[in-house]
């Protein structure tokens, strides 16, 4: 049983839910002014350094060959070429900049995310910081975020994704792409390659390439995407970064995945320029 959420400012229309219910994606464009742009481009570029600190301390480790590190309820997932100090993933990133963690409460998110979990009160699963760096961002593989999840998570249907984009994201420095449709199959078998990680990686005979959608969209905008959407990203092979972040929510009073504190949103205006 969800609630009823009455519409207000920033909710997405109806033919928005329609769409979002459709695809298992939806667009909207340049929803931050530039000067939100900027702040979030700095914050990323704090965090990405506090990180990296914080590194040297934790606790290192290697899946087929990739470095990780656990800080506490931190990982940071750094990029694959041998001996690279560049990050990849941080997970989660909030905890690193005060921007990051006032944007969770912002209304412009809160209030379409209501819709799409079902739930007035709102509370954060999980939030990473994506880096792609020029010429060495590497691809995300075709995967989806619930069977990552479901074993973690008793409501694994209710925790919509949102991205947002602190760079114009093109297909030449590695833009998200998602697989339109292909939430509608629910959690998908993993590949069977006989790596460590292969398995989070969507079988390809269970869906079409042919399907797939790419995000070429300003800096500023919002992606709304179900957990069971399939999506990855190619390489960055330009000279322009490719850094967004991704937040996860759920319904109120539920625990964070990784530090399992509930972390309640309480939603606010952005402060715009």
């Amino acid at each position: 049983m969800t609630d009823r959420i009455p519409q207000e400012p920033h909710s997405l229309s109806e033919n928005e839910l329609t769409a979002y219910r459709r695809d298992g994606f939806l667009v909207r464009e340049s929803v931050f002014t530039a000067g939100e742009v900027s702040r979030f481009q700095a914050a990323a570029e704090t965090a990405a350094e506090k990180a990296h600190a914080a590194s040297a301390g934790g606790k290192n480790y290697r899946l087929d060959d990739r470095r990780f590190v656990d800080v506490g309820p931190m990982t940071v997932q750094y990029e694959y070429t041998p001996g690279s100090t560049g990050i990849k993933v941080i997970e989660p990133v909030h905890d690193l900049h005060p921007v990051f963690d006032a944007l969770i409460d912002d209304i412009r998110l809160v209030a379409p995310m209501r819709q799409l979990v079902g739930s007035e009160a709102l509370a954060l699963w999980t939030d990473k910081l994506n880096l792609k760096r020029p010429r060495e961002g590497s691809a995300f593989g075709w995967h989806q975020d619930a069977p990552y999840w479901v074993h973690d998570c008793g409501h694994v249907d209710r925790l919509p994704n949102v991205m947002i984009t602190f760079d114009p994201a093109a297909e030449t420095n590695g833009c998200f792409r998602v697989i339109r449709g292909s939430h509608l199959a629910g959690c998908l078998p993993g590949t069977s390659n006989g790596t460590q990680l292969g398995g989070f990686y969507t079988d390809p005979d269970c869906f079409d390439e042919a399907d797939q959608v790419a995000m070429e969209v300003p800096a500023g905008s919002v992606i709304f995407f179900d957990p069971h959407t399939v999506h990855g990203s190619l390489p960055n092979t330009s000279n322009d970064a490719r850094r967004a972040i991704v937040i996860t929510y759920q319904p109120g009073g539920y625990p964070a995945l990784k530090s399992g504190e509930v972390r309640n949103v309480s939603p606010r205006p952005g402060i715009t320029d």
